[in-house]
């Protein structure tokens, strides 16, 4: 047997059509995590739809509209995860979210200058479509990869979805910068015209997964009118069983944490260069950066799991993004935010996707879309908590630099907690749970 939280390491990992459609949803989907969520739909709120408003309105709104969309996803994951797993629907729910978002994303299109109110329902809307099929595309994860390949089809899924998302995001800002070349009149009609491509580049690399992952149908499939009671019941009954699930728990609390910290800078860092007086080109280009370093760094981490054990992988990760926070504190120019986006790039993907195959092999196979829906909900929260954190610590110290003790904090609680983590005794639960 392998040292504790490692497995064999395999020489190659044959890549099936099934494997591969499962990954390239996380392409699909990027395209609105980078061209809508963190880049031109912060700007274009502010500077289009709410035009002549003074800017802490804006900010206000904008700030409940990413609330109001979490929050949804918060209450109803869970519960969505246990239905979809009693009637054997991961892609049918699967679809229905992508659906909305791809429509959602699309239909920014088409929301005239000044109207805020409709560009904020299109936007929550969006991030309800794009959370929300998270839970079943990560669920999915254990029917496509056996334990052993977990670590580098959870990387590859990462790793695509940072070169899908950058690669149509940068088509988006030399359309932005260059209009004329692209033959349009002005950067507000190209900004527009991304809404469009994101809602066609989610819908089309969203058909494999739809069409060549296969789902095993449960046991006993309820009736159709008697799926939401059989979700309450399947979620009482994890409530009733996670007293034995005390590895999932802990591993739960901790990735509540670091992964807290970790959504809080990719968040914030755009602020926070702002607030050191970076201008907004610089920091477009150093999140381009992060895309495109992203992707290659994904693919290591998901060796480097495999090799040095998952958990220890992921505390490496969480122990560069330390070094990395506290860099961030004394950063004086733009040249150390683009080396800053560098070093991000190389850790970012390898925590997440790491986290989440460390995640799948402790969890129950048939109960994986309630359980990545906790998952998912815990992640939600982290987008609430992290930035509040980080703005109270800043004033009341009066300094941004110092608002980043919160981040530093999060990621060393987390870390502790990691540590606890017994990867061997959640497996053997799991197992006894099926």
């Amino acid at each position: 047997m392998p040292p504790s939280g490692q497995r064999h390491l395999q020489p190659a990992m044959k890549i099936s059509r099934e494997t591969l459609a499962w990954a390239f949803y996380d392409w699909a989907n990027s395209a609105f995590a980078t061209s809508i969520m963190a880049g031109f739909f912060p700007i274009f709120f502010k500077q289009y739809w709410c035009s002549g408003v003074e800017v802490s309105t804006s900010t206000f709104r904008l700030g409940l509209a990413n609330s109001l969309g979490s929050l949804v996803v918060i209450f109803l994951a869970p519960l969505l995860g246990a239905m979809a797993d009693q009637a054997g629907a991961k892609k049918k729910f699967l679809f229905f979210f992508a659906t909305l978002g791809i429509v959602m994303s699309a239909g920014l299109y088409t929301v005239a200058q000044g109207a805020w109110l409709m560009a904020s329902l299109f936007y929550i809307c969006g991030i309800i479509g794009f959370s929300g099929g998270n839970v079943f595309y990560d669920s999915l994860l254990v029917n496509v990869a056996s334990p052993a390949a977990s670590d580098r089809v959870s990387a590859l899924g990462f790793a695509l979805g940072y070169l899908g998302g950058g690669l149509l995001f940068a088509v988006n800002v030399a359309m932005t910068l260059k209009p004329g070349l692209f033959g349009l009149a002005d950067a507000p009609q190209a900004v527009r015209l991304s809404f469009l491509t994101v809602g066609a580049w989610w819908a089309v690399f969203s058909l494999p997964i739809l069409l060549w992952v296969k789902e095993p149908a449960p046991p006993a499939t309820p009736a159709r009118q008697g799926m939401i009671g059989a979700g309450f019941r399947q979620l009482f009954t994890t409530f009733k069983e996670i007293r034995k699930l005390r590895v999932v728990l802990v591993f739960l609390a901790g990735y509540w944490l670091y992964i807290d910290a970790l959504d809080t800078i990719i968040r914030m860092a755009v602020d926070y260069g702002l607030a050191l007086g970076f201008a907004s080109s610089g920091l477009i280009i150093a999140l381009l950066i992060t895309q495109f370093v992203g992707f290659p760094a994904a693919l290591v981490f998901g060796r480097l799991g495999e090799k040095m054990g998952t958990k220890k992988a992921i505390l490496l990760g969480i122990a560069i993004y330390l070094l990395v926070t506290v860099w961030a504190m004394s950063m004086e120019t733009i040249r150390e935010f683009y080396l800053l986006a560098v070093a991000i790039g190389l850790v970012q993907g390898g925590v997440q996707s790491l986290s989440r195959s460390l995640y799948s092999r402790l969890i129950p196979a048939n109960k994986s879309a309630e359980f990545f829906g906790f998952y998912n909900m815990l992640g939600k929260f982290a987008a609430v908590i992290g930035p509040l954190l980080m703005g109270l610590v800043g004033m009341l110290t009066g300094s941004p630099r110092l608002s980043l003790l919160a981040i530093i904090g999060l990621f060393i609680a987390g870390a502790l907690l990691l540590c606890l983590v017994n990867e061997e005794e959640g497996a053997r639960l799991a197992r006894q749970m099926k």
